[in-house]
């Protein structure tokens, strides 16, 4: 395990190549930003939006998938006011269980601020098996429901035939996902490639006992149907010089974004502005961090590093404190919707936490035998 020498960033993310240097993809990404003239990019951008017109019988120019939080509220806010642009939000839903009040609220006030938005939900009950399944098969509950969330705009944009979806951010350049990127630093058409959606297909679904036409909303459309369709993904970050964690937060929070009121400690979420539509992502987080040595504090650190607003030695003691926090609340909220112990939860998670990076005591405590900042 080794660090970016600039940021935090291990070279244990997923997909993630550092230069010679040490350097990874992000911070590099960074640098190159700082030479940018982001008016050539706002006209690059006309220029691509140019490409897809709204064609008779089309009502809406484009597609954006929302959850309500600080990017996808800053993403449908910029495409319609700036852009001029009338955006079609698709949201896919969790069930009652699992969404918080202020998800549901956060939805709620981007259509009272005037957005036409499409709610889809699957299935409950085959929610909650596979995430049952995807808990006990991969220690990652979220396996399925991210297919299903990705899923959920191309699957739309086919619907409704609307060929052009607007994106966030590029995980290939600003979070150092390589296996994303495009022709271009906007095209996301290898979105289907992320880390979260690619490896091992769907047959272990279909092994849970489920039948194909269960697993419709958890289908993303093959490559042959995604180029019939014409779809292209752009990635709005890419245009964006002030994109960051904070300040979509910032601008979104000004535009009546409900955030988060439990502490950090509880959460890893630094500012209580990340995954506000539910909890549970929590303790996907907390598991990344004992599969790959780091969590969401470290993404909110590397950002501010690499603004110059923290130092390295700062960062480092915010990541040895909130790096891996998780509610004992949200663990057995979680434990009692898949319909296991807490004590089976940390069985499981024991038997996945990687033992190159950690060690697990006498007493069931997992501790890490890296130094932030260092390594091994």
């Amino acid at each position: 395990m080794k660090y970016c020498t600039r940021c935090l960033q291990p070279d244990t993310r997923p997909n993630a190549v550092f230069d010679e240097a040490g350097i990874c993809p992000a911070c590099s990404y960074f640098q190159e930003l700082q030479h940018v003239d982001w008016q050539e990019r706002y006209e690059i951008l006309q220029d691509v939006l140019q490409q897809y017109p709204r064609r008779p019988g089309q009502h809406f120019d484009c597609i954006v998938g929302v959850s309500g939080g600080k990017d996808s509220m800053r993403q449908a806010l910029w495409v319609r006011d700036k852009l001029r642009l009338r955006p079609l939000l698709a949201c896919l839903t969790y069930p009652p269980e699992q969404v918080t009040q202020r998800g549901v609220d956060n939805i709620s006030n981007l259509i009272e601020l005037g957005f036409d938005v499409v709610i889809s939900a699957p299935a409950p009950g085959t929610w909650r098996r596979l995430m049952r399944e995807s808990f006990l098969r991969f220690t990652n509950w979220a396996r399925s429901t991210e297919l299903a969330l990705f899923s959920s705009v191309p699957q739309l944009a086919i619907r409704y035939k609307i060929p052009l979806i607007l994106w966030g951010e590029n995980p290939g350049l600003q979070l150092g996902d390589m296996k994303t990127l495009g022709r271009t630093g906007y095209d996301g058409n290898n979105l289907r490639f992320m880390n979260t959606l690619s490896g091992g297909g769907m047959d272990w679904m279909l092994n849970a006992s489920l039948e194909p036409k269960d697993l419709l909303p958890y289908r993303y459309p093959d490559p042959d149907v995604f180029e019939a369709a014409g779809l292209q993904i752009v990635y709005l970050g890419w245009f964006l010089g002030d994109w960051s964690l904070l300040n979509n937060a910032a601008y979104s929070c000004s535009n009546g974004l409900d955030i988060r009121k439990d502490t950090a400690d509880k959460t890893g979420d630094l500012h209580g502005v990340t995954s506000l539509d539910e909890d549970w992502v929590t303790l996907n987080q907390m598991i990344k961090y004992f599969k790959f040595g780091f969590g969401r504090a470290t993404d909110y650190v590397n950002e501010e590093i690499r603004l110059e607003r923290m130092s390295r030695e700062e960062g480092i003691a915010i990541v040895e404190r909130f790096d891996g926090c998780c509610s004992d609340d949200y663990i057995a909220g979680f434990c009692d919707y898949i319909g296991i112990s807490v004590a089976a939860f940390w069985e499981k998670l024991h038997a996945s936490v990687n033992r190159d990076l950690f060690d697990i005591g006498t007493d069931g405590a997992i501790r890490p035998r890296f130094r932030v900042g260092i390594g091994l």
